[in-house]
């Protein structure tokens, strides 16, 4: 990584902490209370031990010490647990707020932009790296501040007592924080590449535990065991790497600081003895000053010691904060919400010209075409896979950029308020998500505001009824609507779109996946709600089609034909090549089922 670009992350994670500066603060002034009573602890120490040794004090006259040296001592963890939580909650509320801020940035990207890295990654993104950001906030940036403040605070009562001790201080301090930024150089290229192997992994691991059953029945167990043991094998290389420095950095600290500490001891022997008569200012080196001395110079060091203990938070932190970053600063302007709404009773009328879309990459998916959806007509959108059907969804709905008109009721998309329009749109899918919770929670999604006639009414129009009277709206479906049918998921999907109760219908191949029965409701269930409405119909299913009133061809991103059923079964061209292709499909399904 190059230093502009470090030092850009370093600025982006300073500017993060101002968010929680209060608890920065008292992590800061507790550290530096605490420095205030080690003081006093040193010299209590020291005091009881000139006492004993040197003027042959009774025990008893030095009870008063030993109680102010206890005090002392429980003053100082009293201290210490109040810095530990102040930087917890320092940390903690700023991981929520950065998390925050991805969630957001994935709203806003929308469902085309997150399918296009794999699942694993994302989690990755959300949770280990911000996590691995938590110490950098709960503990690198206090002690930033208190490895200046202690030491100041030390060299300010020691100069006076013996000015040699304060100069061995002085001059060998900043040879800690030296090689800690040269060991940190290094720690944090280890850490970005550790991040960047660890998102691989994740990605390959849960995109091959999705994906399981097939890989099995295709007979691909070896080969993807042997990808999986490539990506594990770099990540524990590059974990191997962020150790390796890390307790190379441990050791270059605790040297140099065994060095001064024992430089300042030897000094003060040979002043005992006479050997050396410098720094004590005339008056001679004590049993109690070099006993102060000595017991706060391990302190002196200790506050560095830890800063670069914690140093590795830092490039931690600022390894995992480049993908955050990059992911922030995502363009999306061009997927960004207006500020027009539409009437909320208004009938929808859906126009393209010229539309071409593209990927959040810049990449041309489909276009150019021009379409229109009129009020209260029913459209099908069909075409072979990779025909562009999904990317022009994916337009209308704000979810990718395009060039060209697209306009709803005369308003172009980008001009519209999204979360509004999204409010006027139904959709059912052809892979129901129903989440972990009560089947009321699914067909409300959480709303409050939902009436029980409301529900009743979406539950019998969406022939959810038969089967929800017998396990009842508290019943709990777990992920991926585990506890239910297909059909029943699909049928509760339609309820919960009916409860949305939107003006434009946007179905993607609803009944795919379906039996016959229950392929029969759910058509039934939709006629009686799209019927006075907007409605665009994604499917390979042609027969159905025979009621609606356009339909739309496309092939490799624009569209080929348009018409109705008899119009276009009766040209040629792909809608007539399609249609015999489902014949024929389903009077081999026929045939199998009579046999």
């Amino acid at each position: 990584m190059d230093k502009k670009k470090q030092r850009g992350l370093n600025k982006w994670l300073k500017q993060q902490s101002k968010l929680a500066k209060r608890w920065l603060m008292i992590a800061v002034g507790l550290g530096v209370l605490s420095s205030v009573f080690l003081l006093a602890q040193a010299a209590l120490l020291a005091n009881i031990l000139h006492s004993l040794i040197i003027e042959h004090v009774d025990k008893h006259e030095l009870i008063p010490y030993f109680a102010g040296l206890v005090v002392t001592v429980v003053v100082r963890a009293l201290c210490s647990w109040g810095r530990e939580l102040a930087g917890y909650r320092c940390g903690e509320q700023i991981r929520l707020y950065i998390r925050q801020l991805i969630i957001d940035k994935l709203r806003e990207l929308g469902p085309a932009y997150i399918k296009g890295k794999p699942a694993g990654s994302w989690a990755t993104l959300l949770l280990e790296q911000v996590e691995d950001m938590h110490d950098f906030f709960a503990r690198y940036l206090p002690q930033m501040s208190l490895s200046v403040l202690i030491p100041f605070v030390i060299l300010i009562v020691v100069f006076p007592v013996n000015w040699a001790a304060g100069l061995i201080f002085l001059i060998t301090a900043p040879l800690v924080p030296m090689f800690m930024a040269l060991v940190g150089m290094k720690a944090a290229d280890a850490s970005r590449k550790n991040f960047k192997a660890l998102q691989r992994l994740s990605g390959h691991f849960y995109d091959r535990l999705q994906s399981m059953t097939t890989i099995r029945l295709f007979d691909r167990t070896a080969a993807e065991t042997e990808v999986m043991r490539g990506a594990s094998e770099v990540f524990r290389s590059r974990t191997m790497d962020v150790l390796k420095i890390a307790f190379l950095s441990s050791a270059v600290l605790e040297f140099f600081t065994s060095i001064s500490i024992a430089l300042t001891a030897v000094y003060f022997g040979f002043a005992f003895i006479g050997e050396l008569n410098f720094g004590d200012y005339g008056v001679g080196v004590t049993l109690f000053s070099g006993l102060f001395i000595l017991i706060l110079a391990p302190e002196f060091y200790q506050p560095l010691r830890d800063l670069g203990t914690f140093y590795h938070a830092k490039q931690q932190a600022v390894g995992a904060a480049e993908s955050i970053v990059e992911f922030l600063n995502t363009d999306v302007s061009t997927v960004r919400s207006g500020s027009k709404t539409l009437d909320q009773e208004a009938r929808i009328t859906i126009r393209a010209t010229d539309l071409e879309v593209f990927s959040a990459e810049g990449k041309k998916l489909l276009g150019p075409v021009s379409f229109v959806l009129n009020e209260q007509q029913t459209t099908a959108l069909v075409g072979p896979s990779g025909a562009g059907k999904t990317s022009l969804i994916n337009a209308i709905l704000g979810f990718l950029p395009y060039e060209g008109s697209l306009t709803v009721n005369g308003i172009e998309r980008t001009e519209l308020d999204l979360a509004s329009w999204r409010k006027q749109i139904s959709w059912v899918g052809q892979n129901p998500l129903l989440l972990h919770g009560s089947i009321h929670d699914n067909i409300t999604l959480g709303k409050d505001n939902v009436s029980e006639s409301v529900i009743q009414s979406a539950l019998k129009e969406s022939y959810s009824a038969e089967f929800v009277e017998k396990h009842g709206l508290d019943y709990q479906i777990s992920d991926r609507s585990s506890g239910l049918s297909v059909g029943q998921a699909q049928r509760l999907a339609l309820a919960r779109a009916m409860i949305q109760n939107g003006n434009f219908w946007l179905l993607d191949e609803p009944t795919a996946s379906l039996d016959a029965r229950s392929e029969r409701l759910v058509m039934d269930g939709l006629a009686g709600q799209i019927s006075d409405n907007t409605a665009l119909l994604v499917t390979h299913q042609l027969t159905p089609l025979k009621s609606v009133e356009n339909i739309i061809v496309m092939q490799e991103g624009q569209i080929v034909q348009s018409g109705s059923y008899d119009e276009l079964s009766q040209q040629e061209g792909l809608f007539q090549s399609m249609l015999q292709s489902n014949q024929a499909l389903n009077q081999a399904n026929k045939g199998n089922l009579d046999a």
